[in-house]
């Protein structure tokens, strides 16, 4: 890996569970350098207040001024935005990266305002890690154990060298796995992985709703199961909004097929097919835990 400075300020915009996460396993790892964060200004408190971040900036461009690298950590919508924003007001030699959970429409943000300068400028990342409560008071230095960390390069982009080697070496150091694939196999991998999943237990939660109540003591008598399909139907519509918008064809293409496979199984309650659709779905158990399609980053 080519050696570059260590980082000596890193700025996370949006305090919120993730970005705060970030700072606090940045700190619980003995990151030396300086935390600003930029979010609201009651936010910005209570990050500080954990520990979170050293610094609080409510202006996003005075926020990024002599920071090495700078990670948006707000909803995807905003993400495209800020790079708008930011990128003419980015120090030269600033990396700019995301946590974004679609891709695609981020990473030709940045190619339109970084142009040439795109491959040693930014970088696409995506930790696969989360709850569903979102806000700086759920923020955990521990997050990101264990979890894959997506980032999507741009072809011939050095990620092992410069700013993005040294970030790239804290994802490491904070417990998480790198993984690397382009941002529309990502769109589509993280629809299936993680979309989708959400968007049938928020029907399934709604449909509940509608049958019993919203007071039926159901995840009582309903057990592990129920609780564990239902429980990230509480995450907020306003984390998943973005993501619906950006990834709508993915999302939209699993889900139909979602809707396909669930009329195959009502319409074959009292035929061997309901067996088969069982067999075929105990596979999945025996399946490599990594997906085919991602590249581990060589360590």
């Amino acid at each position: 890996m080519t050696q570059s400075a260590p980082l000596r300020q890193l700025t996370i915009i949006g305090t919120g569970l993730i970005g705060g996460s970030l700072g606090l396993a940045l700190k619980k790892h003995k990151f030396r350098g300086r935390i600003i964060g930029c979010d609201q200004a009651r936010v910005l408190s209570r990050a500080k207040g954990m520990g979170a971040i050293d610094q609080g900036v409510t202006d996003p461009i005075r926020a990024i001024a002599e920071s090495d690298v700078v990670v948006l950590a707000t909803p995807v919508g905003a993400i495209i935005d800020l790079i708008e924003r930011l990128a003419p007001k980015l120090p030269a030699e600033t990396l700019l990266t995301d946590v974004g959970s679609t891709k695609a429409d981020v990473v030709s943000q940045a190619q339109k305002c970084f142009a040439e300068t795109i491959a040693r400028r930014f970088v696409g990342g995506h930790p696969m890690a989360g709850k569903e409560n979102s806000g700086i008071e759920f923020a955990s230095p521990d997050l990101f154990c264990d979890a894959v960390w997506f980032l999507t390069p741009m072809a011939g982009q050095k990620i092992k060298a410069g700013r993005i080697g040294e970030y790239v070496a804290w994802i490491r150091k904070i417990g998480a796995n790198v993984e690397l694939l382009d941002a529309d196999a990502h769109d589509q991998l993280c629809a299936w992985i993680s979309h989708v999943p959400q968007m049938i237990s928020t029907a399934l939660a709604a449909t509940l709703v509608e049958e019993y109540g919203p007071n039926a003591a159901l995840l009582e008598s309903g057990g592990r199961a129920l609780r564990e399909m239902t429980r990230i139907a509480a995450s907020p519509y306003s984390m998943w909004r973005d993501i619906a918008l950006t990834n709508k064809q993915q999302i939209s293409d699993a889900l139909l097929k979602m809707e396909q496979q669930l009329a195959h199984i009502r319409e074959n309650l009292d035929t061997r097919e309901l067996e088969q659709a069982f067999e075929h779905a105990h596979k999945l158990r025996n399946s490599p835990r990594r997906h085919e399609s991602t590249k581990k980053l060589n360590h």
